[in-house]
């Protein structure tokens, strides 16, 4: 009886929701590679990858392919189980984060209103931060069990990296859960929509926030844990074929979702500016032009990411830590503090 009263529309539902999303991070990180190299390729003035296939668009199949022929090598004196653990980790938890996210309204199937939504749980932005966190075991365990001292100097300096800006990140993501007065993801798209975009009300949160998720994603000028310089090819340096893959990937997967929350957060999420979505009524197409607009906005980032890579020199270690802890600490509390007294102001 009670396998009868499971309503398997919604785990169905939620299972192709999965596979879907879980797809598209990896066909947009896949082809994230290909835009890295047009747009360095643009900017430096030369061709950039155009063999394979039209115009080289076959060329990140081409980099996997390769990836996946190459010679699988474990160290000899290497931690072997947690050296397969290392890449697995980051990769699960650079997928795991798109769970909360919205990803567009809801869209009528068969006369049932399915939210494209994985899950709506109450505690979402505390969950993109729990996963956040635990990105630096990804790294950390590959650093340690490549039994290899370049690879864990940059691991103890990409986990640091991460642990310090995670502060000023989640400070500044206070002032928007302020003004908003709750942690679901959904709800913070519907303030949005309803009140005008949080980008309006905290420009300085915003900025800190993307600077922090440059150093989260270990992007240039951020990118101290791969200094060839310094550090040979950094905490992946024992790594080969696909264990190297899944590395390289995630850094792709978590640069798009950085891109996809900060779209949430403070880009009002799939809401579409100047336009009433609403009055368009309950159209299964209407959550997928939503869907759209949100990975315009993803992929906006993505480009401005790579932009900034190909623009600004890499920093010095010390001038990193100093940023993060005598920079942007400090601006976002002040924001906080400033965001705190306006609220209160406001309600009063």
């Amino acid at each position: 009886m009670y396998l009868l009263q499971i309503d398997w529309f919604v785990i169905i539902e939620k299972f192709i929701l999965i596979a879907v999303i879980v797809t598209t991070s990896l066909i947009v990180a896949m082809y994230s590679t290909y835009a890295e190299r047009k747009i360095a390729a643009f900017l430096q003035d030369r061709r950039g990858p155009n063999r394979a296939g039209p115009f080289g668009l076959l060329q990140p199949i081409a980099d996997g392919v390769k990836l996946f022929m190459k010679e699988e090598i474990i160290p000899t004196l290497s931690s072997k189980a947690l050296f397969v653990m290392g890449p697995l980790l980051a990769m699960i938890t650079a997928t795991m984060t798109s769970a909360v996210i919205p990803w567009g309204s809801t869209i009528d199937v068969a006369g049932r209103q399915v939210p494209l939504q994985i899950a709506d749980v109450n505690i979402g932005v505390l969950y993109v931060f729990g996963v956040v966190s635990l990105g630096v075991y990804g790294i950390m365990i590959g650093g340690w069990a490549s039994n290899n001292k370049f690879s864990l100097i940059a691991a103890i300096r990409g986990a640091s990296q991460m642990i310090s800006y995670e502060l000023a990140m989640g400070l500044s993501l206070i002032a928007v859960l302020m003004l908003v007065g709750d942690l679901r993801m959904s709800t913070i798209v519907t303030y949005q929509i309803q009140h005008g975009w949080n980008i309006l009300y905290q420009p300085l949160g915003f900025l800190i926030f993307f600077v922090c998720a440059l150093a989260e994603c270990n992007r240039t000028p951020f990118d101290l844990p791969e200094a060839e310089n310094e550090l040979n090819f950094g905490y992946h340096q024992e790594y080969s074929s696909m264990k190297l893959g899944f590395y390289l990937f995630a850094e792709y997967i978590n640069m798009f979702i950085s891109g996809v929350v900060m779209a949430t957060l403070f880009f009002g999420g799939y809401d579409i500016p100047f336009v009433n979505e609403a009055s368009w009524g309950q159209h299964w197409w209407v959550g997928l032009i939503g869907f759209g607009a949100l990975m315009t906005k993803a992929v906006l980032f993505i480009f401005l990411f790579m932009w900034i890579r190909w623009t600004i020199p890499r920093f010095r270690y010390d001038q990193l830590m100093n940023l993060g802890w005598k920079g942007l600490l400090p601006l976002a509390l002040i924001n906080m503090l400033l965001t705190a007294v306006v609220v209160l102001l406001f309600n009063k």
